[in-house]
């Protein structure tokens, strides 16, 4: 018998699931929650130079958002098939996916810069008409655009890490890019050590860095401690099977978070027609939230491989435990997220230099969006699920439910009222019809594994 330890991969179909959470899910999730404060400290620095500068960045929000879907969408697909393909021990294909994926990341970066480059201004002249929110914005956005490359390849080797169980250096690389961002901000807005104060585009170029690390180091670690799944030039080449593959599972996804980006867009609209500080509001809520947000992401990248490989291996008595658990973890977390936010909306808003006005308005308008946190944990794991048994389009059902046939029509039908108030209660009314779904379409995929053995 051989005394060699078990792959990674393999620990995925044998060690019981509590222990392979907790092998995997914490740096995972350690590394998120960074993720989401840099994300934080990044509006709470522009903040500080005016109310306009963070208006123009949470109206950024929507590009950045689509692009990042876009990277986080290919690397479901991409996480998934190599998961699927080890567990099915077929090593030889797992590898040409993961080469396939680089280069689809290379393409999407290269199209988002270009898109960046030509329509960045024009997306802000026809939101709003002050030329400090334009200028900011426009700046600001063309950067994270043109060097797009950064994320996509931070996220492509984050995802090939988690896929063979790799979560260690997983955290490695998005520490990296945060810890990066958090300690260039201040330097590149403000001017310190000599620098030139940049503004809202020492912003923009403290974020694009930070990811550009962060990719090259997640392909720095691949090539030295992933034996799993090898990388390499040569087999970086275009192949059809493989790219539809890949986006027919992850394609779901990046609709589903642009679904986001498309909400996230008609709000602001709808809130901008009350005053741009409910928009700037919205975006404080959408940075608050993701940062509580952020480690069950972390939870749902470890979920994603290990019910992707049991699914596999046909293994359905591992793919409920892991479930059962996750939603379980999920749901404490966002709980206690509800609690902080519902007991110091006033403290948190004063992070982001919140005048009266903005205090008078956001302290009641966060107390209300969060209304619908303890629910939502369930509502993500359910959707991480879909995606790993490959029925991502329950996941894009749910989002379009949720994000836009009830919020945006309710959002906009509660401020004929008049009533800012009421506007922010959509939110909690969406949330409760997508928990609802997320139920029923999870009991349905249970039928997916009927003729598994017990």
């Amino acid at each position: 018998m051989s005394n060699n330890p078990p792959s990674q991969a393999n620990i995925m179909g044998s060690l019981p699931i509590p222990q392979l959470l907790l092998k995997m899910a914490p740096p995972l999730m350690v590394a998120m929650i960074v993720q989401g404060l840099y994300n934080l400290v990044d509006s709470i620095f522009v903040a500080q130079i005016c109310e306009d500068a963070l208006t123009a960045v949470s109206l950024v929000f929507p590009v950045d958002n689509l692009m990042i879907s876009f990277a986080v969408g290919t690397g479901v697909g991409i996480n998934a098939m190599l998961s699927r393909r080890l567990g099915e021990n077929r090593r030889e294909d797992a590898e040409k996916i993961a080469n396939v994926g680089v280069l689809l990341a290379v393409l999407s970066s290269v199209a988002f810069a270009v898109l960046g480059l030509l329509f960045s201004r024009a997306f802000f002249t026809m939101q709003v008409d002050d030329p400090t929110i334009i200028e900011y914005g426009a700046d600001y956005l063309t950067i994270v655009s043109v060097f797009s490359i950064g994320v996509f390849m931070e996220i492509t080797a984050e995802r090939i890490l988690q896929s063979t169980g790799h979560s260690m250096q997983t955290m490695l690389t998005q520490l990296v890019g945060a810890v990066c961002n958090i300690i260039l901000d201040p330097i590149l807005i403000f001017g310190w050590f000599g620098l030139p104060a940049m503004g809202v585009k020492g912003a923009a170029y403290a974020t694009v860095i930070g990811r550009c690390l962060g990719g090259a180091l997640g392909f720095i670690l691949n090539h030295h401690c992933n034996r799993e799944v090898r990388l390499s030039l040569k087999k970086i080449r275009w192949q059809n099977t493989i790219v539809k593959e890949i986006y027919s599972i992850g394609f779901p996804s990046i609709l589903m978070m642009s679904v986001g980006s498309l909400m996230a867009y008609l709000m602001n609209q709808i809130l901008l027609a009350f005053v741009s500080t409910a928009a700037a509001i919205f975006g404080v809520f959408s940075k608050i939230s993701n940062f509580f947000l952020m480690p069950v992401f972390g939870l749902n990248n470890a979920v994603v491989p290990i019910v992707s490989f049991n699914y596999g291996a046909r293994n359905r008595g591992r793919i409920r435990e892991t479930v059962r658990l996750s939603a379980i973890t999920a749901t404490i977390i966002v709980v206690i997220g509800f609690i902080v936010v519902e007991l110091f909306p006033a403290q948190l808003l004063t992070f982001f230099k919140a005048s009266e006005d903005m205090l008078a308005i956001g302290v009641p308008a966060l107390k209300s969006l969060f209304l619908p946190f303890p629910i939502i944990g369930f509502s993500i794991v359910a959707s991480s699920v879909f995606q790993a048994l490959g029925k991502g389009t329950y996941s894009l059902w749910a989002s379009l439910l949720r994000q836009i046939v009830v919020l945006i029509p309710t959002a906009y039908l509660l401020s004929l009222t008049g009533n800012l108030s009421a506007v922010w209660y959509s939110v909690l009314i969406s949330e409760v019809v997508c928990f609802l779904f997320s139920i029923l379409l999870l009991r349905r995929v249970w039928h997916l594994m009927d003729s598994f053995p017990q």
